[in-house]
């Protein structure tokens, strides 16, 4: 009896080990197909048919040709400092307007009613038009502020961060205010360095947004030397306004047999980074998973 038992479990095991393994490299083909490409030679990809299991040849070619287009290198600075600086920006904002909704509501006034102006916002927004008269008016229209600055809350990370603030004792707050102190010592001493899997997240749904944002440069930019890195890559590969023989020195390539290389290694340039980063936060990030499950 315990012998099929243990018969059935492996057997199970074994099926889920196969489809996993089989969703996996569905999910992962597609990015290994574009480093595929990337490095492919011109001439042997255009024969090629089917699927592509390794390069075909190697060659960096495809790479000194978008390194080599200016654009590319000033969109990924304007990128950077969008990321360095916007991550500051939310995740300053966002932790201290969790930590104003996670406090006890006979402590705090007004915190039902303002947290109800603040849910509104998830369901209603004022919309384009006004959107854009906003970010004129202020004067960030045609600067990287107004990438950051009308993007500094997210409504729904503030909320599952709130979740996580309250979900800390309170016995260690009532002992910094018993040694005289506030509540910045109790955020930036108590909270946030015991919210390091929420914060883990935090960073990786604001990072993500930042890094892959491209609508909002195209509405709010006008200079083309602010463009982030999502915006010129989204003008090249689907308007197609900067890969031609004149954007860059294609030196006797043929510009049609190399212009499926250079995509491919436009879209590896575009996501690499970030792949590395995950790993370094993947520890906090799996401790941060269930943050907006915690009981209240």
């Amino acid at each position: 009896m315990i012998g099929s038992k243990s018969l059935k479990n492996r057997a199970t095991d074994l099926v889920l080990a196969v489809f996993l393994t089989l969703l996996a490299t569905v999910m992962l083909y597609p990015m290994l197909y574009e480093v595929f490409v990337s490095f492919s030679e011109a001439g042997e990809l255009v024969k090629s048919r089917g699927i592509l299991l390794h390069p075909l040849g190697f060659t960096l070619d495809a790479y000194k040709i978008v390194f080599g287009i200016r654009d590319i290198l000033t969109g990924y600075a304007n990128t950077l400092f969008v990321m360095v600086f916007g991550l500051a920006v939310n995740l300053l904002m966002t932790s201290l307007g969790a930590y104003f909704l996670s406090r006890k509501a006979d402590r705090v006034k007004l915190q039902k009613p303002i947290m109800l102006l603040i849910l509104f916002t998830m369901y209603f927004s004022g919309g384009l038009v006004p959107s854009w008269l906003t970010v004129r008016n202020l004067g960030l229209y045609d600067t990287r502020w107004a990438l950051i600055l009308p993007t500094a809350v997210n409504t729904y990370n503030m909320i599952l961060l709130t979740s996580y603030f309250r979900s800390i004792p309170e016995s260690l707050e009532e002992s910094v205010r018993m040694d005289g102190g506030g509540h910045f010592t109790i955020l930036f001493r108590i909270v946030l360095p015991l919210s390091k899997p929420a914060m883990a997240v935090m960073f990786l749904y604001y990072g993500v947004s930042h890094w892959n944002s491209w609508f909002n440069a195209m509405i709010y930019l006008r200079d083309n030397s602010l463009y982030p890195l999502q915006l010129i890559l989204r003008n090249i590969l689907v308007e197609g306004s900067a890969l031609n023989t004149n954007s860059f020195s294609v030196s006797a390539m043929n510009y049609e047999e190399m212009e499926k290389s250079v995509k491919a290694a436009m879209v590896v340039v575009s996501t690499i980074p970030f792949l590395l980063i995950y790993p370094f936060l993947q520890k906090y990030f799996r401790g941060g998973l269930m943050v907006g499950s915690l009981k209240e």
